[in-house]
């Protein structure tokens, strides 16, 4: 009678149980874990992210460009007003040299040349600000701590450019040039043509001190490595004289060599600067 209560109670189980399901039970069964998500990098965010359309991010831009232009305007407009003062520094380089004017107007249209250059150059902080403002929402917590580093020290490496064109390149160049034709020809030089060499041979050596900065920006987004720079030293050397050879607007070798030198100082002192930052 028992028996025959058991089997009767086993029977009600199994028909409670679908046949498809496997029912394996073990003392030492874990809850099946969960598949680990990798959480995101807090430097990888955007910061204060705020949805644009295209048309105003189109908007902001016009906006940006109109007030740039505005600043460059008015420092070109109060760089003529006092061009005279720098187009006499400029000409203090070519020591024992008359400057003729060889042409109607040409004075003037060299004060516009300077006047440009240099109002440019004054407004370059405020047009740079523009920039900054434009691309700052898109740039991650990483990409943000790069640009206060990079902004300030591409500033000053410009600044030491010019300085070190008008101090060393410029002076070289010149005196290279007098010297040569001495007891030939008497120095008697086109105002246009020179300050057409000057004013590039100082931007030109402005644009090449950024090299250190570029390094920093490959290396920080971690593109290049310190290492990856240094083993291309061969090649660097070579870059090196070709671009001194191509910046430099006259054909005297000394200005190609110092300024071949300058580029490698900064490159090596860029890859100095990477491996300073742990890349």
């Amino acid at each position: 009678m028992l028996s025959s209560q058991l089997m009767t109670s086993s029977q009600d189980v199994d028909t409670k149980i679908p046949s498809g399901i496997d029912l394996e039970v073990r003392g030492d069964s874990k809850p099946a874990s969960k598949p680990e998500i990798d959480p995101l990098d807090p430097l990888d965010e955007l910061p204060g992210e705020v949805e644009m359309s295209i048309f105003d991010h189109l908007e902001e831009l016009r906006q940006r460009i109109f007030y740039s232009l505005i600043a460059v305007a008015v420092g070109v407009i109060g760089c003529f007003l006092f061009v005279k003062p720098i187009v006499q520094l400029l000409e203090v380089p070519a020591q024992g040299v008359k400057f003729l004017q060889l042409a109607p107007g040409e004075y003037f249209f060299v004060s516009l040349k300077v006047a440009g250059y240099s109002g440019l150059l004054l407004s370059s902080p405020f047009v740079l600000y523009q920039i900054i403002q434009f691309v700052l929402p898109g740039l991650t917590r990483r990409e943000r701590r790069l640009l206060g580093p990079v902004v300030l020290g591409s500033s000053f490496l410009f600044a030491g450019g010019l300085v070190f064109a008008y101090l060393l390149l410029v002076p070289a160049a010149l005196k290279f040039f007098i010297s040569y034709g001495a007891d030939v020809v008497e120095q008697l030089w086109s105002i246009d043509k020179y300050f057409e060499f000057i004013l590039l041979l100082l931007f030109s050596t402005g644009l090449a001190f950024q090299i250190p900065i570029i390094q920093v920006l490959l290396g920080g987004l971690g593109i290049v490595s310190s290492k990856q720079m240094l083993s291309g030293w061969r090649y660097v050397i070579l870059g090196a004289v070709v671009l001194g050879a191509i910046l430099t607007p006259s054909t005297d070798p000394l200005t190609q060599s110092l300024l071949a030198g300058a580029v490698l100082g900064l490159y090596f002192g860029g890859i100095g600067l990477v491996k300073l930052i742990g890349k």
